[in-house]
């Protein structure tokens, strides 16, 4: 998601199906020979909200996926804000603003990392971090009010639905949808044992 973290990316920055009942391909093109090309990556997604303190717990698992695979593995943030967390639709806009900024993992770490803060003070805690990681906190501020990130986090939440996600963190790979909501516990074994397949079959 950003320049902060590579192979990390944003429902905006994605190649998302227009079909929102469809689950997004998980496995990048092949490279056409003689092309040059990396190797095709893996895709992960990971539907997610920043008010989630299971959310946070899952930084871990994915910091690790990341350091295995490198390029390999292509790490999408989805959207999937809960109604029962009432600044998580506010949150996700953010990190839509820190991406355009060019800096969302680097903020969607920073806001994780602290979801009491955020809990009790919303939205000035979202511009507060941008402010710290050095983005346009004014920026950030105007973008919140005039919502211009809606639609995207819209689009996010109606497709993590369409194929059945109902809690965060929430991993779809290989077309196959591990709920991390209840239990993480053997979700990243999991998710390396399916990366593992789809890179070996792309070989």
């Amino acid at each position: 998601m950003g320049s902060g973290a590579p192979g990390w990316k944003t429902g905006r920055m994605s190649d998302t199906s227009s079909d929102a009942t469809a689950p997004a391909d998980t496995t990048a093109p092949a490279a056409s020979p003689g092309s040059g090309a990396a190797r095709p990556a893996v895709v992960l997604d990971v539907w997610c909200e920043l008010q989630c303190p299971d959310c946070r717990g899952a930084l871990a698992d994915l910091r690790a996926l990341r350091e295995r695979y490198g390029d390999r593995l292509e790490l999408r943030l989805r959207h999937f804000p809960l109604d029962k967390h009432r600044h998580a639709f506010a949150a996700a806009q953010a990190a839509e603003e820190a991406a355009e900024q060019g800096r969302g993992w680097e903020y969607v770490e920073a806001v994780l990392e602290r979801v009491e803060e955020l809990d009790r003070t919303g939205e000035p805690f979202l511009v507060q971090v941008a402010g710290e990681l050095g983005l346009d906190a004014e920026e950030f501020d105007t973008a919140l009010i005039d919502g211009r990130h809606i639609l995207i986090v819209d689009a996010d939440q109606a497709e993590g639905k369409a194929i059945g996600v109902t809690g965060t963190p929430t991993y779809v790979i290989g077309g196959e949808r591990l709920d991390g909501g209840k239990s993480q516990e053997g979700l990243r074994e999991r998710v390396e044992e399916i990366a593992d397949r789809l890179l070996a079959e792309a070989s």
